[in-house]
């Protein structure tokens, strides 16, 4: 029997406790031993050079505080360091249909290589949950099988795509952000909300990033309240369902999906 290749998780928070909390829930909620996974946090490591993606099941990207429509000036050294990486790797994870899921911060990431506008200025939610909508062309995608046509999932980003990336599938929506959940080509994904996390992850969150200009300081409790309030259940599916697609040695690449008019064999 074949060995199972790992699943690369690449970090993007400096702050270790958050980061050690992201990475634990990415595990539990993923169905994830840790022995199934290499971990960079890329705020202390650089990719292996060279790097070889083909050594890996997939890659997930966890959230941060960073944003990449922020001016370069704004941006410290590690910020910028670290962006620059993950920009470095699409190229290679797009023209592969590589599996990919980038959480939050890995939207905008992937929609800034898909040349797709990212701003502050439209799509931003405040900290908390957020009603979300499967599109028709999402009850048709595998990663969201068994998951309600409607449910809740946790938000907090200054951020979003203000449209939708050319040739990518719309799968999930929202009222206050429309872009929820995308995928470009067969097996590239990005969420805006955080598949990973529930209430204590999001309480952790909201102490070490309340200065950071996600929320007034003095609401941190009742923003932890109401986080706590939000059944993740649904919203966690969608990264279990994507650990178990690619999980395989034998990973499905593709899937017909008719009537889509989101070509497969264009980058």
């Amino acid at each position: 029997m074949f060995a199972r290749k790992p699943f690369l998780i690449l970090q993007l928070r400096p702050e270790c406790p958050a980061a050690d909390e992201e990475f634990s829930s990415i595990l539990e909620r993923g169905g994830l031993a840790p022995s199934e996974t290499v971990r960079i946090r890329l705020d202390r490591e650089t990719l292996p050079h060279p790097f070889d993606i083909d050594a890996y099941a997939a890659v997930i990207v966890g959230g941060g505080p960073g944003c990449v429509s922020d001016p370069p000036e704004q941006k410290s050294p590690i910020e910028a360091r670290m962006e620059s990486t993950l920009l470095g790797l699409l190229p290679q994870i797009t023209a592969r249909d590589f599996p990919f899921l980038g959480c939050c911060a890995g939207i905008g990431l992937l929609g800034r290589h898909l040349q797709a506008p990212v701003s502050k200025e439209r799509f931003s939610e405040p900290v908390g949950g957020t009603a979300c909508s499967i599109t028709a062309e999402g009850r048709r995608d595998p990663l969201l099988v068994g998951v309600p046509e409607h449910f809740t999932a946790l938000v907090g980003h200054k951020e979003a795509l203000d449209a939708l990336p050319p040739e990518t599938a719309h799968l999930v929506t929202s009222a206050r952000c429309p872009f929820q959940m995308i995928r470009f080509r067969s097996n590239i994904y990005a969420t805006q909300f955080h598949p990973e996390s529930d209430g204590h992850s999001f309480a952790l969150r909201v102490r070490i990033y309340a200065n950071r200009g996600y929320f007034d300081p003095v609401e941190a409790a009742a923003i932890i309240a109401r986080c706590h309030a939000v059944d993740t259940t649904a919203a966690r599916r969608i990264l279990a369902n994507f650990v178990e697609r690619y999980r395989a040695v034998d990973r499905p690449r593709r899937f017909p999906r008719e009537g889509s008019s989101t070509p497969l064999s264009k980058v």
